[in-house]
């Protein structure tokens, strides 16, 4: 078998590779977009050669991984800062990282990861796609409010009514002003209908999931977020106590604490960004419809402040959602904080 260990970068990787039956080892750069690096594995499968990769989990990797998988050779991913730990001297250029790589395979100390299905990726550009698309319209929005201010109106929500469009048109404005307006107008009314597809595409694969349905009992919870939360964390079996999920989305302290004192810093946001925010915005929707949530994040917020009891808020409903589709049940008053005992209210948060 051919053990390769891949420094790899966007147009161009650096590898390391070793023999294992005859010792023969070298390195070599190999480029994307001549071919170089395609005609190189190509040719390993017709020599009949089997072969394990080794490559940091990276960017830009799809159609490599691809190609990897037609040819049948075994890939391993690692978790860059894992692999950083481990290297000895601080001399990191793209060879030396290479034979890295190589190394811990070769001793068996490579940090492997879990990596997503084809189709779960594919998925997660299905919610990545229609995330940006909600922030571009909201830039788009914020525009128009703030051209209606600068003539003296403050409509809020109402600006975007059938009322309130009727008259945002009918304002007089400078030239350059009114084609603004017109054409900020032309893209809202363009994106819209796209945004409400994405919407119900995103709905259709909702009710496809059991685990998904089981979470959007949770209050606050929407398909978005449901969804989200199930194609990001793969599977629940990947972490053995739900605050390794807190961990695992970034909504954890950084922390620098030495002799006996405790210093924390802003969170690490190390993780998905998407869940992350999805998470506090299904937290504050929650907090909005279920009492028990609202009193929670109201004592934080008088604590602390707004900022930090979002985020705390956003952690406790991963930890949350963990649990429910851990245990296979659905949301229940006994998962509360206190002893509410009224009528519960099933939000759709986050969408």
């Amino acid at each position: 078998m051919m053990i390769i260990g891949v420094d790899y970068h966007p147009s161009f990787q650096t590898i390391a590779f070793l023999m294992e039956e005859t010792g023969e080892c070298g390195e070599q750069e190999l480029k994307h977009s001549d071919g170089q690096a395609e005609k190189f594995y190509r040719d390993l499968q017709q020599r009949g050669i089997c072969v394990r990769v080794g490559m940091e989990a990276t960017g830009y990797s799809r159609w490599f991984e691809r190609l990897l998988a037609e040819l049948g050779f075994e890939l391993w991913i690692g978790d860059p800062a894992e692999i950083k730990t481990k290297r000895v001297k601080k001399q990191k250029y793209d060879r030396n990282d290479a034979r890295l790589l190589r190394r811990l395979m070769l001793e068996n100390n490579f940090p492997q990861i879990w990596v997503p299905s084809p189709e779960n990726r594919d998925l997660r550009q299905l919610l990545w796609h229609r995330h940006r698309l909600v922030q571009m319209r909201t830039r788009i929005m914020n525009q128009l409010q703030a051209l209606a201010m600068n003539e003296g109106y403050r409509w809020k929500k109402k600006l975007f009514r059938e009322q309130g469009r009727a008259q945002l048109e009918k304002l007089t404005l400078a030239p350059w002003a009114s084609r603004r307006r017109r054409e900020l107008l032309e893209l809202l009314d363009r994106m819209n209908p796209t945004i409400e597809e994405l919407t119900a595409a995103v709905e259709r694969e909702a009710r496809k999931r059991p685990e998904v349905l089981r979470l959007m009992t949770h209050p606050g919870v929407g398909p978005l977020t449901a969804l989200a939360f199930v194609l990001i964390i793969g599977t629940w079996e990947r972490f053995p106590r739900g605050k390794q999920i807190g961990n695992y989305v970034g909504m954890i302290p950084s922390e620098d604490s030495s002799a006996g004192k405790q210093r924390l810093g802003h969170i690490s946001k190390q993780g998905n960004s998407l869940l992350r925010f999805l998470l506090v915005e299904a937290a504050q929707a929650a907090a909005r419809i279920h009492p028990d949530w609202r009193r929670r994040y109201i004592h934080l917020a008088m604590r602390r402040h707004k900022s930090i009891a979002k985020v705390a808020m956003g952690r406790r409903l991963a930890i949350r959602l963990y649990w429910m589709w851990r245990n296979g049940c659905e949301y229940s008053q006994s998962l509360e904080f206190g002893s509410y005992a009224g009528q519960l209210g099933t939000g759709h948060g986050g969408k």
